[in-house]
């Protein structure tokens, strides 16, 4: 997700909120590439836990937006994932990420539902599924980042996807996670 996202207006003039719906890594996973995240992306990586992004974007409608969200959740199996190597956007995009070796065509099957409705809109590039390692960094600590884990391996059984939006200080905060087959918690 985009850091320090605030609100803003549409096309139309509607007041637009950010909105990111996320699959959250869970501990002690998290810990591992909180830690790698640190060493090749620096300070600026640490307010930002590590995920696989669905979808980010923003919308002038929460509310329908946040039903949408629940009811393509409330659709979705649990899945497994299994992170496994790295991959680079290089030279489009400054970032090295770990693939999603399995359970790529699950988020993109997410990813497409959510793009559906109320959160619909243009992407640049296709969606590809990924936990990003180093973003915008210099190119030896994204070389680094890319041979150093490119035989890293870990898995996860996805439960749920969190719902994100920005709180009063700008930063991305949980608003709701939402379980897959059933209820937000």
């Amino acid at each position: 997700m985009v850091t320090g996202a605030a609100e803003g207006t549409s096309a139309s003039g509607m007041e637009t909120m950010p909105l990111g719906v996320v699959i959250e890594i869970p501990s002690p996973l998290r810990e591992s590439l909180r830690a790698w995240r640190l060493t090749y992306g620096g300070e600026s990586t640490a307010h930002v836990e590590p995920h696989i992004t669905l979808v980010s974007g923003s919308t002038t409608d929460w509310d329908a937006a946040a039903a949408h969200v629940r009811a393509v959740a409330a659709l979705a199996k649990p899945f497994k994932v299994r992170l496994e190597g790295t991959g680079t956007f290089r030279p489009v995009a400054p970032v090295v990420f770990l693939n999603v070796n399995e359970g790529g065509e699950e988020c993109t099957a997410l990813h497409d539902s959510l793009t559906k409705g109320p959160l619909g809109h243009d992407l640049a590039f296709s969606y590809h599924p990924h936990v990003t390692i180093a973003h915008e960094v210099d190119n030896s600590s994204m070389d680094s980042a890319q041979g150093e884990l490119r035989n890293e391996s870990m898995g996860f059984t996805v439960t749920s996807m969190g719902l994100f939006g920005i709180d009063t200080s700008g930063q991305w905060s949980l608003r709701e996670e939402l379980q897959l087959g059933g209820e937000g918690k």
